[in-house]
Order: structure tokens, then sequence, then C-alpha cells
């Protein structure tokens, strides 16, 4: 029922796909009956997820210290891991991210239960491709593939892919490959699209190419695999209907604009203003009112601290290294806000 329900999908809809009775799925989810192997390995299919989540593990996942995010993006939180860490409450159940981007402090704390999110589709189908065996063995196959045939017009080839009518019909593994390429050979490691939602970002000019980390991705793809992790990917608001009384969430959303700087904003070709921050308060606040743990990242902006007004707001300084421009590249001030 856990699983279903942050999927999204209805009992009939899981009926279908799984190919069990409704009223057996109802039956199951209410602990009526025992079910049989063969019953389970049809709704872990339907579900998406291996067969070992509906049981207890022989063998739990074990801390990876060796775990980081596999792509650089921008607003990237692995400098100020220490302070956030340091304002993570004690205890709580289910881990959510609904900005996951590169995901820094969710592979730092490597929680056991866990949804995360994120508008951009191609990075969640990445982490996807993370995550199922077969997904993750030819996703490695195809970014080698990619290192090999590196060159300037191969990387412009590989660009425009996105560009064309049937790229929404390719294979997951290939769009997770090309992202993590793009992002290694691009110039400064920077994520952006334009209005179209085509990936913009000029080459690096670089000979060689190191996208694939044995290492790390293998590190990531146990972790994905064995921890029960669930991912969305769509609006921020909807991936948190689930969070509930003893839950945590981290905010880490596209940041309020400061005045005298040319900020990046350009996750998505929808953006994220003044509007979109304002809806964001308002869901932070009901949250709260559920009982849910809440901690929100963001530039210390008088428009950010009215909207969150009486909560608790500690002010970081924080170094931006994502700019074309050299020297605008420096510390800000960052706040953590917190309801506890």
């Amino acid at each position: 029922k856990y699983l279903r329900e942050n999927k999204e999908m209805s009992q009939s809809e899981l009926s279908k796909k799984a190919g069990v009775n409704r009223e057996q799925i109802s039956r199951i989810e209410s602990g009526q009956v025992n079910v049989t192997v063969k019953t389970i390995y049809k709704l872990a299919e339907a579900l998406n997820v291996p067969i070992s989540f509906f049981f207890k593990k022989t063998e739990e996942y074990k801390y990876n210290d060796d775990i980081r995010p596999f792509v650089k993006w921008a607003g990237g939180k692995t400098q100020l891991l220490d302070k956030i860490i340091s304002l993570l409450p004690e205890q709580y159940n289910t881990y959510y991210e609904p900005f996951i981007g590169g995901g820094a402090l969710f592979f730092k704390i490597q929680p056991k239960n866990a949804v995360i999110n994120d508008f951009n589709n191609e990075l969640m189908d990445a982490y996807r491709s993370f995550q199922n065996e077969e997904e993750f063995k030819k996703m490695i196959t195809k970014i080698i593939f990619h290192e090999e045939n590196h060159n300037e017009d191969y990387y412009y080839k590989v660009r425009e892919l996105d560009r064309n009518k049937d790229y929404k019909e390719l294979e997951t593994f290939k769009k997770s490959a090309r992202l993590i390429y793009l992002n290694k050979a691009c110039f400064n490691g920077l994520y952006r699209v334009n209005s179209k939602g085509y990936f913009n970002v000029p080459s690096g000019k670089k000979e060689k190419v190191k996208a694939y980390d044995e290492k790390l991705f293998n590190g990531i793809h146990n972790f994905l695999k064995y921890s029960n992790v669930i991912i969305k990917s769509g609006d921020f608001e909807k991936s948190l209907r689930n969070a509930s009384k003893g839950d945590f969430v981290y905010f880490d959303p596209p940041y309020d604009v400061l005045e005298d700087q040319n900020n990046f904003t350009t996750y998505t070709k929808q953006g994220f203003g003044k509007e979109e921050q304002k809806r964001l308060s308002n869901v932070y606040k009901e949250l709260d009112k559920k009982g849910v743990k809440l901690m929100l990242s963001n530039h210390n902006t008088p428009y950010i601290n009215e909207l969150y007004s009486g909560f608790n707001i500690h002010v970081i300084k924080a170094k931006r290294m994502i700019n074309s421009i050299g020297n605008k590249r420096g510390y800000v001030e960052e706040v953590l806000i917190t309801n506890y």
C-alpha cells in the first residue's frame, strides 16, 4: 500500500498492471490474507521494486562513505553538508527531498526509507537507471561508448539529440547516459535548458572526458537497489502528498533571486519565480501543521525572511561556483529554515 500510494496508483490500476484481482489486492493491503510467492513477484514487477523489498533483508545495506552526486548540479550542497547535517533532526521516519538535484545530502546520509523527486524528468530517469539492474548495465555501456567517441563534433551531435521529434521515445538508459556524458563534457559542468527545454550548454573543449566512475557508480547502484527509495518526477507539492507526522522533508528549491546578481535558476524551462516561492512556503506551513519535520535552503533575501517569519532561520555563508563569469563567483548569504 505504501508503494502503491507513493506511486499514485489506484488499486484498480495496480490490479491491471500486475494481473492480480483488485479485491485480492485490497485484502493483501489490509492484512486479511497470506500471499503466494507468485503474487508477490507480480506485485514487485508492477511496482518496479526488487522482490526483496517485501522481505526482511538477510543482509542490511551498509553505509558507503564513497557515495556522492554523479552529476554536477547548480546549487549543489556538497560544501554546506557539515552545517546542514548539524541541523538535521535526530530521528525521523521517511526522508523526502522534492528538489533532489544532484542529491548531495541524500547520498551523504543514505536514508533507508526515502522519496526523492525533481521536476527534471531526465535527471530522475538517471536515478531510475542507477536503481534498476538491467538499465544500470546498459547505461554504463553507453557512457563508455560516449567516452570513447568524444570530440567536439561528437559532443554537439549528442547535445542535439533532444531536438529530434522522436527523442521522447528514446530508451531511458540512453537518455541517462547522455545526461551524464554531457554534464561531464560541457562547459563548467553546467546544466541549463532554453525556453524550449533543449540542453544548450557549449562544449567544455576537453580532449578526453571521464564520465564513468566504476567505484562511485556501483556504490550508488547498491544504495538505490537495496534501500527503500521511491523515485518520482514532477511537481514538488504532488511528491509530498503522503508525507506524515514524524517524516522529514529537506527542501532545496531554485533560489529566490538576489537583486544585485545575475542568478542562475534555469533548471527547467518553466523557471521558479516569486509565486512559486510563495506556493512552496504555503506547502511548508501545511506540512508543519501535520507534524512533519522540515528544513529549507534558500538565499537570505527579505522576501524569503518574510515568507518564513516565525520559523527558525539560520544564516550561513556559501560560495557559489557555477557562473560563466569568474569574478561573479563568490560568497553569498543563504538560510537554512527549520520548524524544529
